[in-house]
């Protein structure tokens, strides 16, 4: 280098040694970083078993190794795989290093795999240490990606006497958790797997809240749905009244779409009639909206007979109308697969008065890319039906 740089030869002259040096300190930085800093520093145990150097590695080899083996994703595999097999000694073995690192384990992308399987295969001893372990860092753990599948996997397996140590944790900040990303799906873990009596905070803190509000938050509609699947009628009730005082904001919202469809599918007769009954009301403009026509949908496929006929008297209109519902929504982007469902779901009676319904526009509709596909479904019924729908 001081060769070229001297050189009287050379274009590249002293002028150009500022240029050069930093190049050449760029390149060793680099090369150090690669090759020392990216380098893992594994211990030959692990590096050999990476290398397939030990085909025949026991539980009994990796002592004092557990913790580095867990943190890598091929260790990790490892001891789960071993872990479902292993004796009650072997499992103690593992256990005494697991236990004094969990923490370090439980938030690790590898790690969490191997504290979940402990809380799947260790032994009732083993799983209320471990649960034990979580005592004073609920909060965090709920809050972070790994962990809180851990804190998930523990309210699966523990008695219910851990299962409360963990709740009484979670309950002054279950909004927190009901927000977050990872947080939600810990209460809703708690509320598939924790008894509904002991539920009450959470019911209480949504009602303080809104219950609608929760259910158009990205989050706090799948907590919500899984309160109207798992607690008491009690507890459901005041929940299910604030959804129908809202249920027109719901019904038109991102996520608020299908808290309702969850009730329209899970929730009783009265609480389904209250939605279709509302739906009938505003059918037309539910149909052309992008969350609303879901609902519909939903309607269609799991209301009773009786309020199918309801929808489809709603968008049929009056014999004598010459731009009756069904026109607009055989149109519309969104509306048109309403008609398609409703044509799929009616009983044959209903089905061919929307046929015949639909047949005076088939000239106009024909201009339509949305009017075109009920046409073809109309073929197609008409050949499965024999209803005489020859002249479409």
């Amino acid at each position: 280098l001081s060769s070229l740089l001297c050189s009287p030869s050379t274009s590249l002259g002293l002028k150009n040694f500022p240029l050069l040096y930093l190049c050449c300190i760029t390149t060793c930085s680099m090369l150090i970083y690669w090759f020392i800093l990216r380098q893992p520093n594994r211990s030959h145990l692990l590096d050999d078993f990476r290398n397939n150097r030990t085909p025949q590695l026991q539980i009994t080899d990796i002592i004092s190794h557990v913790v580095e083996f867990a943190k890598d994703q091929h260790g990790s595999r490892f001891i789960q795989q071993k872990l479902e097999r292993a004796s009650a000694k072997e499992k103690q073995l593992l256990f005494d290093e697991v236990l004094a690192n969990a923490h370090a384990l439980m938030v690790d992308v590898f790690g969490n795999y191997v504290v979940q399987k402990f809380f799947e295969f260790g032994t009732p001893e083993q799983k209320v240490a471990l649960g034990r372990s979580l005592k004073g860092d609920v909060m965090n753990l709920a809050l972070q990606m790994y962990g809180c599948r851990v804190i998930q996997k523990a309210l699966e397996s523990v008695d219910e006497t851990i299962q409360l140590e963990i709740l009484k944790e979670l309950e002054s900040q279950v909004l927190k958790c009901v927000k977050d990303q990872n947080g939600n799906h810990v209460v809703q873990k708690v509320i598939e797997k924790v008894k509904p009596e002991r539920l009450q905070f959470i019911i209480d803190t949504f009602m303080k809240n809104g219950p609608d509000t929760l259910s158009m938050h990205p989050y706090g509609c799948r907590v919500i749905q899984r309160v109207l699947e798992h607690c008491t009628e009690e507890q459901k009730r005041p929940v299910l009244e604030a959804l129908h005082a809202n249920v027109r904001s719901l019904v038109l919202d991102q996520y608020g779409n299908y808290v309702i469809q969850h009730v329209i599918e899970h929730g009783s007769d009265p609480d389904r009639d209250r939605i279709v009954r509302e739906v009938r009301c505003n059918v037309l403009r539910y149909a052309q909206h992008k969350f609303a026509s879901n609902v519909i949908e939903k309607c269609l496929i799991c209301a009773a007979p009786h309020h199918k006929t309801m929808l489809i008297n709603e968008v049929c209109g009056d014999s004598d109308d010459p731009n009756p519902p069904i026109l607009l929504m055989m149109k519309d982007q969104f509306a048109n697969y309403v008609v398609q469902k409703m044509l799929d779901t009616a009983d044959p009676v209903y089905r061919k008065k929307m046929m015949y319904a639909i047949k005076p526009h088939i000239p106009v509709l024909r201009k339509f890319s949305y009017g075109k596909h009920i046409i073809s479904e109309l073929h197609v019924l008409a050949l499965l039906t024999c209803l005489p729908f020859y002249l479409l």
